[in-house]
């Protein structure tokens, strides 16, 4: 799909008052306004904890927020693009309609496979803009508040190089998601995304309140200290991917380190499977609330 193609994807049909507001002339002069943050903490469902589900057919997207409600009594539920059938406007109205009608909160939307944020090339980062455009107009109509992407950068990428690569496409990106009041997100999936110092140097030098991490409690590893890795995070937290550690106090105490920093808002419950969503669910209860 061409360039022209991608920016008129949805702004001509699903999306017309959030694309109304989205013009040349407000992108120019659009000043930041805080975007909206929770007061109080809540538990959300991750798609992709049940994703083996769905790939065998026992339910689509649209019966997320039925899932949610009635099999885990959850307020809220995370998206991830590559799970929606064709997103045509009456599809999305139904979608909306279910997650009204089960009193759940539609969160964010994960999206994949549209770019890298850190793509080393000018037409790269110029695509990953482009293709995540109809995300955040797609989040926007579904009410949700942001999307979560992915900077992983080339194998063995210059740290300053990436940096000015990802500045640039992050840049680009919110000036579309700033006026539809829509956040981005990364989250650490490989690369120089699980660089939590320089994640913290891409965040001050963007320095916007619609930029943040999401960062994924991933298990340990010799590679990876997800607990260094969460407190860097937690100052621009606008999103938590949680997952049940190895052992349960490792879980309490990454939750109570994420309290007492003052974040306030979703869990999104990640770990695979029934079973580990609600014991995920009782570790959060019992440790947050």
């Amino acid at each position: 799909m061409n360039e022209i193609s991608r920016r008129s994807f949805l702004e001509k049909s699903i999306v017309a008052g959030a694309t109304a507001m989205i013009t040349p002339s407000v992108l120019k002069s659009a000043a930041p306004a805080l975007t909206p943050r929770m007061t109080r903490d809540d538990i959300s469902l991750a798609q992709w904890a049940l994703v083996e589900e769905i790939r065998a057919g026992k339910w689509k997207t649209l019966d997320f927020p039925s899932v949610a409600r009635k099999d885990f009594g959850l307020n809220g539920i995370e998206f991830v693009n590559t799970l929606f059938e064709v997103p045509t406007e009456g599809y999305l109205r139904r979608l909306k309609k279910n997650a009204e009608d089960n009193n759940v909160t539609m969160v964010l939307i994960m999206v994949d496979d549209e770019g890298d944020g850190c793509s080393p090339t000018r037409e790269g980062r110029k695509q990953f803009d482009i293709n995540h455009r109809k995300w955040i107009d797609i989040a926007h109509f579904l009410g949700c508040s942001a999307i979560r992407t992915n900077c992983r950068g080339p194998k063995d990428v210059n740290k300053d190089e990436a940096l000015k690569y990802s500045v640039e496409s992050y840049q680009m990106l919110l000036e579309y998601a700033v006026p539809a009041k829509i956040s981005v997100l990364i989250e650490n999936h490989g690369g120089i995304s699980d660089d939590a110092d320089w994640m913290v140097s891409l965040f001050k030098a963007v320095n916007n309140l619609y930029f943040g991490s999401y960062p994924d409690w991933r298990q340990p590893s010799a590679a990876f200290d997800n607990v260094d890795y969460l407190v860097k995070m937690l100052p621009f937290a606008g999103g938590m991917s949680y997952r049940n550690q190895p052992t349960d106090e490792l879980s309490a105490k990454m939750i109570r380190i994420s309290k007492d920093s003052g974040y306030r808002g979703w869990y999104g419950i990640e770990s695979s499977g029934r079973e580990a969503i609600k014991k995920g669910i009782e570790l959060l209860k019992k440790h947050l609330f």
